[in-house]
């Protein structure tokens, strides 16, 4: 058997076509499937590889780091300095109230402890979150998501669980002081790229503090420069209290945190002990790397270059055929076309083309463009030259 077979029946499939293309390596904005066909990647893994594909110096903090130790004891236990380096540098860049940071090893867990985090700390259990809200795929991840149609099988889920809806201000009665936490994408991602007014999140931000709920801002695909600045909340002047981030973090390899004040998280400490834990989480081959992809974002300063990049792709997407809404928030796009089975189709058209994109879980007629940070004007206009070719044809 060939490779694609023994991905067909040995590999759990997650849809029924999933597109099976072999890919022999990756570098900076593009990837190299079989007989060396290249693929300009737009979507970087969904908003993950932001410092590009195997960037020589994240590549070299993992080789380094993996000829010192890996794995060596579960989290919080032992002094790793990949973990402590990492931690320091993050939060040197965020709020001084967010100065503790809970490694673990993807988005969903990310989300799965700041709920527990909120619930422990306030001692209530209501978490509201928003219709078409993305948030992962693990139980608890699941119990608040936006969209009954991807867990209504999975069903029962975790109690206390309600919806607002984004950006409305009329919703903001919702939060009383039953309410452990608002948990809120400030960019929309699955939903195809949606956001709210600076108004919104001043009251969102008052009604939490009044109440007495905690703010959690989900941060996974926006973080690490894609909205624009370092973290989208910067742009919005509103300070979460708890900020989960994961996805670009390890700048290629699984790794994400939750992050809060010292007071908040040491609420895991004890009644009871080892109130959060995690194996694998802050891996120091992971937490290398992250370091390695922070100070690359930080010290060349990509995330001040997303706004022309943006700029540059909004001059021309609204323009190609078929074309009925373009929304953009940093370097988050979605290219709506109102029509799914189009979608669908110009998804696969792309690929033959020789361009890696996809589709919004909760907005299945649109595009979704979401490039590694470093793509240059150049490759930009290809990418766009690429979308108009293909949507001519069709």
């Amino acid at each position: 058997m060939n490779l694609r077979e023994l991905f067909y029946n040995h590999v759990a499939q997650t849809s029924t076509e999933p597109l099976a293309v072999t890919i022999n390596k990756a570098k900076g904005v593009y990837l190299y499937g079989e007989k060396g066909k290249k693929y300009l990647d737009v979507i970087s893994g969904v908003s993950v590889s932001n410092v590009g594909h195997c960037h020589p110096k994240v590549v070299k903090a993992i080789q380094e780091q993996a000829s010192k130790y890996m794995h060596l004891m579960v989290y919080g236990e032992i002094v790793q300095s990949p973990q402590v380096l990492l931690a320091k540098e993050l939060t040197d860049l965020l709020p001084k109230t967010l100065n503790s940071v809970y490694f673990v090893n993807s988005g969903s867990e990310a989300i799965e402890g700041a709920i527990k985090l909120a619930k422990r700390y306030t001692g209530k259990s209501e978490i509201l979150s928003c219709y078409n809200a993305y948030h992962g795929c693990t139980n608890g991840a699941m119990s608040v998501m936006g969209s009954e149609d991807f867990v209504k099988h999975f069903r029962p889920l975790m109690p206390d669980c309600n919806k607002i809806h984004h950006g409305s201000m009329e919703d903001l009665k919702y939060i009383t002081p039953k309410t452990a936490a608002v948990l809120i994408e400030i960019t929309q991602g699955e939903a195809g790229i949606r956001t709210a007014g600076k108004a919104y999140w001043k009251a969102l931000r008052e009604k939490c503090t009044q109440t007495g709920a905690m703010l959690i801002f989900d941060e996974v695909q926006t973080g690490f420069g894609r909205s624009g600045s370092m973290f989208a909340f910067e742009t919005i002047g509103v300070k979460p209290d708890i900020l989960v981030i994961a996805k670009a973090m390890g700048g290629g390899l699984p790794l994400g945190a939750f992050v809060s004040q010292k007071e908040i998280m040491n609420c895991f400490t004890e009644n009871p002990v080892l109130g959060h834990i995690t194996t694998f989480g802050g891996h120091p081959v992971c937490c290398a790397a992250g370091l390695a992809s922070l100070r690359i974002i930080r010290d060349e300063q990509l995330y001040k270059t997303v706004e022309n990049k943006g700029k540059l792709y909004m001059s021309i997407l609204p323009s190609l055929p078929h074309v009925q809404e373009v929304r953009q928030s940093g370097l988050m796009i979605a290219v709506d076309f109102k029509d799914r089975d189009l979608n669908f189709m110009v998804v696969k058209k792309l690929l033959e083309a020789g361009m890696l994109t996809d589709w919004f879980l909760f907005c299945d007629t649109a595009l979704r463009i979401s490039p590694p940070l470093i793509i240059n004007e150049k490759e930009i206009e290809k990418s766009c030259k690429i979308l108009k070719s293909v949507l001519k044809k069709i």
